[in-house]
């Protein structure tokens, strides 16, 4: 998810499921009324209230204010989508996500379009105080942006409700046919890493077959012509939990990659020099996670495999 090609990728998977889940993503009202309003927020089952502590951290631009104003490119299912075909309103994951930090700061997380290549220019033009969108925590935007570390997601394997080929983990597509969306980093790490681990094990490669879309891949789990599918293993939970209520697709849960493979951080992006707004965002997520809302707002999506159980700052720059 470090360029909006793969964004791209991951949207068409995650749309496949053709209806979009309609998150509970009320905000927190603006202006000297907003505490009290955080206090009131209800967000996948669970009422938020402000962390004090949380809120003593936030710069008082902020906090006088009420609100920040935070940049997004939606649709990008399941991370930030429209609530309904036409509508402007948005859920979500980030949004669900960032509407609970707001409640635990008892300010108003305000989400606007963006498309995603001007996102970071925007944020320097002053016009967005904060990036939610699923971005990449990488190196190289360390440059100009602060990371709050809330999932990391890598590739998942989508397969038959049920897992009736007992996939446990990627070996066991050796010598089986896998179909996946052409032209995306799944596709490199298959005929990059996974198929000499194939060779290594003394096992037949993957029968790699790419398709124009993933919807496309996952037609042909169902025609019987794949076994499974690869995709982003966010796209694959919400696929496989919107898809026929449950009752088409799985994804293979491996203990040793539960994030996905090849799983990198994702952040939420404050500007360098709002080092105070990004401590008191990790703050209030990390406040998130220790009362379960965090994992409440991941599993309302499929999403739990892509949690992790300590906010970080710039965490990728420790790896």
């Amino acid at each position: 998810m470090s360029s909006p090609a793969a964004r791209t990728a991951v949207a068409a998977a995650s749309l496949s499921g053709a209806l979009l889940l309609a998150g509970c993503s009320g905000a927190a009202a603006s202006g000297d009324d907003s505490a009290e309003a955080a206090e009131a927020v209800e967000i996948a089952g669970v009422e938020i209230s402000v962390d004090e502590a949380a809120a003593e951290l936030l710069p008082a631009e902020f906090a006088d204010a009420g609100a920040v104003k935070v940049a997004t490119d939606a649709p990008y299912a399941p991370f930030e989508m429209f609530i309904e075909e036409g509508s402007d309103e948005l859920t979500g994951v980030d949004v669900d996500l960032g509407h609970a930090i707001g409640a635990k700061l008892g300010i108003d997380f305000e989400f606007e379009q963006q498309a995603f290549d001007g996102i970071i220019p925007a944020l320097q033009a002053g016009n967005f105080d904060v990036t939610i969108t699923a971005m990449t925590s990488s190196v190289e935007r360390m440059e100009v942006l602060t990371f709050v570390d809330y999932s990391a997601s890598g590739t998942g394997i989508l397969t038959t409700a049920g897992n009736p080929e007992g996939i446990e983990n990627y070996l066991d597509l050796c010598g089986e046919s896998v179909a996946v969306q052409g032209a995306t980093s799944q596709v490199d790490l298959v005929k990059d890493v996974w198929q000499g681990e194939c060779e290594a094990e003394g096992l037949d490669p993957i029968e790699l077959s790419e398709f124009p879309s993933d919807a496309d891949a996952q037609l042909a789990i169902t025609s019987g012509k794949a076994i499974a599918s690869l995709l982003t293993k966010p796209s694959a939970g919400y696929v496989a939990k919107t898809t026929n209520d449950g009752a088409t697709f799985e994804v293979v849960e491996d203990p040793d990659a539960p994030n996905g493979y090849d799983a990198t951080l994702n952040g939420i992006g404050v500007l360098k020099d709002n080092e105070g707004l990004a401590e008191a965002i990790r703050a209030a997520l990390q406040s998130l996670i220790d009362d379960g809302t965090y994992e409440a707002i991941l599993d309302q999506y499929g999403v739990t495999g892509i949690g992790i159980d300590e906010a970080t700052i710039n965490g990728a720059a420790a790896e």
